[in-house]
Parts: structure tokens; C-alpha cells; sequence
């Protein structure tokens, strides 16, 4: 397929399509292996593959961050001056303001971002990030920004270079100003340094820990005292120059814990510690020993501590749920438990006047107070996210994933109307043309039927025992497509608005897994995409496959979600291996195309999308495999799915 090489010159590269008006057909090279498309009638006569495609006039800015990084990291949420919430979530830090419910979202970092505090002049914000890796395969080292709340500019980074795999802790200095900033990042020596961060400069550096390090902070009063705490340990450090000395906490008679996963400070100096035999213990100032302890103080770890303005003291617990406040005496006073599908409490915030707000280990923002008690403000996922479908004529859309929830969200509020925990991992869903029931394909063969009104269970059924990776109804409602990793899709005729499905049959072809599915307009027919880069055809009324290209090769499609075909080829780039791209969406008006890749950008083209390595937008924000995107109705947005991320961002064309 190359071309020959000009007098005297080097052989041009094989060209990575080809193009044949006779055939009709373009051939595109992925991992060597030449994929045909069937090139429409209408498109043949004038098409030529060095033609180039401009990006769209819209480009994608993001609006709205549904999600909250609870499960595994701490102390990661603060009430601004502004009246806004900061926390992070993928590779956004999210400024939320409650009270008139709009976001605003810092995206200097390119991956997920691990760690995060304030500064005591409340504007300014450092968090630390996770190692990365570009487009081209390079390593991203990971990092610490350090930002502006305000203006939402970056003031200055501290690497790359000095951090290895992730930045752990992060913690501005109390006492001097906030002139310093300690960091931990997750080298198997968790090596503990400390900055002049205005001047960019290491003022200090030492091994930790070769145990876990969960908190790393700088005492309030005392600008050369840190104290960091983790697995087995509470250390207590003096600056002195360049140079940081240890003492380590000395339980005496207590029991020493496994974990110590929270520490605070109260009024008069004290350090507070929780740990994971529910016990907390208080460090007189200055000292290494337990001057008073409160065993007990919950059934499991104390995972979350906040001193309050009054000089109170509010506990967050692990396996109970309990929120409870404590005197300066450290006598309960009050207290309140976190409903049970919120699940164990991860970080605690002062609110305005008695109010809390309250981080969970299953990524949720809850607000309220011991008085009242919680209600939802944030609402996530806790494990892979790629079931995304947007609702037929509704601002709503509805997620699954892998930890068995499927969540209906109202794009506009930015609420789930309701949540449904399922027996099994969620992979997939579908709505109805007319948007009254919706199908959910999990991993292990299953697939059930929901109503959206009710979220009532209508039917469920088993295909194989592999994950189904796309439902999908025909556009008129007439047939529901199971596609599944066991290379067969399963063909039901339903009934009765999508309350009856009876199977009509297997279509068996692919030699490899299906991964994506489209219905033409009318119906009549729909495409798959396999694993190994295959694009098949088939009947729907009897499961065959349509071998016959005339047949189909001026079809309308009602939906582009297939990777592969005519119409999307620009979507891929340079030396694509094929994976690299793991969804597309055509907006309703057919005039763009969004594409997610395993980069995590989302990339928006001008439809049809059939000049190769076509310019797009991208967008930056989440941190992994972004998994999904859709339109939202009257394309008023456009959404994203992170998949190990756990995140949906959702994004204005403007």
C-alpha cells in the first residue's frame, strides 16, 4: 500500500487508509490490520482522503463535576470564605457554592489528584497528584499546585521530580504565615519534605516511613513542629534549618493501634489522634506521650476529625457512621449517625453556625448537623463507571457501575432523582425511545428492565455468562440488541412500551467480544463492532447477518455510538492500536461528534467525521480511561464517563 518513493528520496510510510471509488470503500490500518468502511453513494463522487476536516465552531467547557474522592483519600474537604466547598474528584478540584448550586472547577492537574489543603489566608490551595502518563506514553511525575481560589490561576508547582508515584499528604504552615509546605509522597520510604513554596525551593527532606503515611501536617502555634501519623506510627518533627529530627509517639500503657488515620489540634495546643481501634488520644503540646485518651470513642476507626470555632470537637467513624461532638473535657455531648447508604464517614468540615459537612468513604458530600441530621449534597460512584445513556426527550441521564448502584440524575439540577442498588456489577444501559423503562447490562450475563418513574423492576433476563456491553432499543421501540463479550448478540422483540420481551434470536458472527451497536433509522437493520476491530451487519427479524454492502451502505443511522465506520474514521490517531478510543456520540443534530479515549480526554469533531486524524477540541478533566460520553436532549450538554475515576462530568458547548 505504500507509495513509491520520489526520484532519489526515501520511501514514503504506508499510508494508513486507502481509498477505493470502485469498491467504495475506505480501509483503515489498526495494529496492521486493514478495517473496511463502506463509503455512502452520496460521499463517494467527490471524496478524497487528504481533504481536511476544521474542528467545530462549539467546543466543550465544563459545567458540572458529579462525584467526590472519599473512598480512599482524607481530610480533602474545606468551607472557603467564598461560601464554597472544596474537594476533588478524577483530575478536577471542585469549588461547589451550596447556596446558589453552581460549581467552579480548578484543571491545572492532568491526573487524579490525591491530596489537598488550604492555606490559612483561605484563598490559596495546594493539592498533590498521582504519577500520569501522556498520549505517547511518557511518564507524568507526580506533582503538588499550588493555586489561586479565586482567579483559579496556578501560582506554583512543586516538581516534577522530587515525588515519587503519588503526593500523599499536603499541608500549608499555621504559624509563620503559611510561608511553608510540607508533603509525602508514596515511595516505599514515604519520604516527608518541606518547602518554601512562594520560592519553589526544598527547604528540608526525610525518610518517614516504610509504612503507610495518612496525615502530614504543621502544628498551629509552633511553625518548626510537624506531626505525621499512619500505620503503626504518630511521629513528631522539629524543623531546625535543613534538617528534620523525629520522636515517635510512645503509647505506653495503651494499646498501640494499627492505624492512626486522623489528627487534629485543639485550642491550647494539644494534638488529637484518631485510630482504627476507635480510640482517640491527646498529645500534650510539645510532647510524644498520651496526656488523656478516650477509648472507645467509637466501634471501629475514627476516620475523620474537626476542632470547631466554639473549641468543641466533632469525630467522624468508620464502621459506625457516627458523627459525635465532644466537650474540651472530651465528654460526649451530642451525636448523630450518617444514613448506611451514604456509608462509613471519611472527613468532617465546619460548616456556617452549627452545620457540618461531611465526606463518606463511598464518594458522597453530605451536609446538616448533629441536631438534624444529614441529607445529600453530593452524590458518586464508588468503583469503574461505563454505563452512561442520556434520556430520549428529558434533561436526565442515567449511570451504572461497578459497584452495583444505578443512579437517574437530573442534568439540570445536578440531583439523582433516584438510586437502585442492583445484585450485580453494572456495565451497560439503554433507554426506551419513549423513555419510560430503561435496560441495565451488568458483568455477569444479566440484564434487567427498570422503570424510570418508579425504579420498579419490570423483567430481568440471562444471556451467557459474560458482561453485556451495550443494550440498546430500536428506534421504534420494536427490538432491544444485547450485545455481550461472548462475541453473540442476543435479539428480543418487545412489547407493551418495554414492559415484554421475548427472545427472538442469537446473532452469531463476530469472532470477537461486541462493544458497540447502532440501529439504522428505520429499524430495519443495526451494526456491531467486535473486539477485533470487525463491522457487521444485521437483521433484526431474524438474527442473520446483511452480507451485502449494497444493502446497507446508504442506510441512516439514528444513533453513532460505533467506533468503527465511514462516518468516524477521523476520530482515531496516528498509530491508533484500536483500543485507544472507547466510545462515540453524534449530537441529536447530527452535526458533531464526541469521542472518549484512554488519555482521559473528550474530544468533540465536526460530523461526519470521515477525514483520517481529523482536528477536534479537547477537554481535560478526568484522570483514567474515560469509558462514555452522550449528548444530552436538544444537545443543551454533553457527558462524560470515567471509568476508574468514577466520575461524570458534564459539559456547556459554547
Amino acid at each position: 500500500m505504500s507509495k513509491a518513493a520520489g526520484p532519489g528520496g526515501p520511501p514514503s510510510k504506508p499510508r494508513e487508509a486507502t481509498f477505493s471509488a470502485e469498491d467504495g470503500y475506505v480501509k483503515m490500518l489498526l495494529r496492521g490490520r486493514p478495517v473496511p468502511m463502506l463509503v455512502p453513494d452520496a460521499a463517494a463522487g467527490s471524496y478524497s482522503l487528504d481533504a481536511r476536516l476544521d474542528p467545530p465552531a462549539r467546543r466543550p467547557k465544563l459545567d458540572w463535576v458529579y462525584g467526590y474522592r472519599g473512598r480512599d483519600c482524607r481530610a480533602n474537604l474545606f468551607l472557603l470564605p467564598t461560601g464554597e466547598i472544596v474537594y476533588f474528584v478524577a483530575a478536577v478540584a471542585v469549588l461547589y457554592s451550596v447556596e446558589e448550586r453552581r460549581q467552579r472547577h480548578y484543571l491545572g492537574h492532568n491526573d487524579d489528584i490525591k491530596c489537598l489543603a488550604v492555606h490559612p489566608d483561605m484563598v490559596t490551595i495546594a493539592t498533590g497528584q498521582v504519577a500520569g502518563t501522556s498520549k505517547d506514553g511518557k511518564a507524568l511525575p507526580p506533582h503538588v499546585r499550588v493555586w489561586d481560589s479565586v482567579s483559579l490561576h496556578t501560582l506554583h508547582v512543586l516538581g516534577p521530580g522530587p515525588f515519587e508515584r503519588a503526593v500523599a499528604c499536603v499541608g500549608f504552615s499555621k504559624a509563620n504565615g503559611g510561608a511553608l509546605l510540607c508533603a509525602v509522597d508514596e515511595s516505599s520510604e514515604h519520604v516527608l519534605s518541606v518547602w518554601d513554596w512562594q520560592r519553589e525551593h526544598k527547604v528540608a527532606e526525610v525518610k518517614c516511613s516504610n509504612e503507610a503515611v495518612l496525615a502530614a501536617t504543621f502544628h498551629p502555634t509552633d511553625p518548626a513542629l510537624l506531626v505525621t501519623c499512619g500505620r503503626g506510627h504518630v511521629h513528631f518533627w522539629a524543623l531546625e534549618g535543613a534538617s528534620l529530627s523525629k520522636r515517635q509517639g510512645i503509647f505506653e500503657k495503651h494499646e498501640k493501634p494499627k492505624y492512626l488515620l486522623c489528627v487534629a489540634f485543639t485550642e491550647n495546643g494539644d494534638v488529637v489522634t484518631g485510630d482504627s481501634g476507635g480510640n482517640l488520644y491527646i498529645w500534650g503540646k510539645g510532647g510524644n506521650r498520651i496526656s488523656q485518651a478516650v477509648p472507645g470513642a467509637h466501634d471501629g476507626g475514627v476516620f475523620g476529625l474537626c476542632v470547631r470555632r466554639d473549641g468543641t470537637i466533632v469525630s467522624g467513624g468508620g464502621r459506625d457512621r457516627r458523627v459525635v461532638l465532644w466537650g474540651r473535657d472530651y465528654q460526649r455531648l451530642q451525636e448523630s449517625q450518617v444514613p448506611e447508604a451514604f456509608g462509613p464517614v471519611r472527613t468532617i468540615a465546619e460548616g456556617r453556625g452549627d452545620t457540618l459537612f461531611v465526606g463518606t468513604t463511598r464518594n458522597s458530600v453530605l451536609l446538616g448537623s448533629l441536631a438534624a441530621g444529614f441529607t445529600l449534597l453530593v452524590q458518586g460512584h464508588t468503583e469503574e463507571l461505563w454505563g452512561l445513556a442520556a434520556h430520549p426527550s428529558l434533561d436526565q441521564f442515567l449511570t451504572c457501575g461497578q459497584d452495583k448502584q444505578v443512579h437517574l440524575w437530573c442534568a439540570t439540577t445536578h440531583q439523582p432523582l433516584w438510586s437502585k442498588a442492583i445484585e450485580d456489577p453494572g456495565r451497560s444501559v439503554g433507554f426506551h425511545p419513549d423513555g419510560a423503562v430503561v435496560a441495565v447490562g451488568t458483568m455477569t450475563g444479566r440484564w434487567l428492565v427498570l422503570d424510570t418513574e418508579t425504579r420498579d423492576l419490570v423483567t430481568i433476563h440471562t444471556d451467557g455468562n459474560e458482561p453485556i456491553s451495550v443494550v440498546s432499543y430500536s428506534p421504534d421501540g420494536a427490538y432491544l440488541a444485547v450485545g455481550s463479550h461472548d462475541n453473540f448478540v442476543y435479539v428480543y422483540a418487545v412489547a407493551e412500551g418495554g414492559r415484554r420481551y421475548s427472545r427472538v434470536g442469537r446473532c452469531s458472527g463476530h469472532s470477537s467480544f461486541i462493544t458497540h451497536l447502532d440501529w439504522a433509522t428505520d429499524g430495519g437493520c443495526f451494526v456491531t463492532n467486535s473486539g477485533d476491530y470487525e463491522i457487521l451487519y444485521w437483521d433484526p427479524a431474524t438474527c442473520r447477518q446483511i452480507t451485502s454492502a449494497d444493502a446497507v451502505r446508504n442506510r441512516d443511522w439514528a444513533t453513532v455510538t460505533c467506533v468503527l465506520g465511514f462516518g468516524v474514521l477521523g476520530i482515531w490517531p496516528e498509530g491508533a492500536d484500536g483500543t485507544d478510543i472507547n466510545a462515540v456520540s453524534r449530537s441529536r443534530d447530527g452535526a458533531l461528534l464526541a469521542s472518549a479515549d484512554d488519555f482521559g480526554t473528550v474530544r468533540l469533531f465536526r460530523y461526519p467525521c470521515c477525514q483520517p486524524r481529523a482536528s477536534s477540541h479537547a477537554a481535560e478533566g478526568h484522570s483514567s480511561h474515560v469509558t462514555n460520553v452522550a449528548f444530552l436532549p436538544g444537545d443543551r450538554g454533553l457527558l462524560s464517563a470515567g471509568g476508574s475515576d468514577t466520575s461524570v462530568l458534564q459539559w456547556r458547548l459554547v
